[in-house]
């Protein structure tokens, strides 16, 4: 079963949601319509809450996880994925805030505090770490992460037309079942 509860909480779905029978949400996690969440990933919001936007596309084998709070950070580090989101296969997401139109390549890591805001390229491989900003409108790319270069205009069309072509997929997957 894919969504689980934690302390009676349970993944709230907005409308024409997809995930995958593989995946695994867990706790205090919301969803907004049109969002999928693809074979393998691994959500827990059980110390701190996850809310994934609308037409947000969560791929393969993705961990999205959360800091609890504490009285040293009295909100933790809860994890927000904006609209038009692309999250590659393969990444690790913890306690972050990701604004909209992003694509964040395979296999990245972004970390606790960091701050990404709208329409945002992350290369494929890239380590985000702590509390970090990355400003709109760049690549980032590295391990550590550095901003290589400004997005052009093709590259900025793509972010929305990424997260599109996630969302005629996964209405291709809900038709089917």
């Amino acid at each position: 079963m894919p969504l689980r509860p934690y302390n009676n909480t349970l993944p709230s779905l907005g409308d024409a949601v997809y995930v995958d029978e593989s995946a695994v949400l867990v706790g205090d996690i919301t969803l907004g319509s049109d969002a999928s969440v693809w074979p393998l990933v691994a959500a827990r919001g059980d110390v701190n809450t996850i809310s994934i936007g609308a037409r947000t596309n969560i791929q393969d084998g993705t961990v999205l996880h959360v800091t609890r709070r504490s009285d040293s950070q009295p909100n933790g580090f809860p994890l927000i994925i904006g609209d038009d989101v692309t999250i590659g296969h393969k990444c690790m997401l913890h306690g972050c805030k990701l604004g909209n139109r992003i694509l964040v390549g395979m296999g990245a890591i972004i970390m606790d505090g960091v701050i990404v805001e709208d329409d945002v390229f992350i290369g494929a491989g890239t380590l985000v770490p702590p509390n970090k900003k990355l400003e709109s409108g760049f690549l980032y790319v590295g391990n550590p992460m550095v901003k290589k270069r400004p997005l052009n205009d093709k590259e900025r069309h793509f972010l929305a037309l990424s997260a599109q072509n996630y969302v005629q997929l996964k209405d291709e997957y809900l038709q089917q079942s």
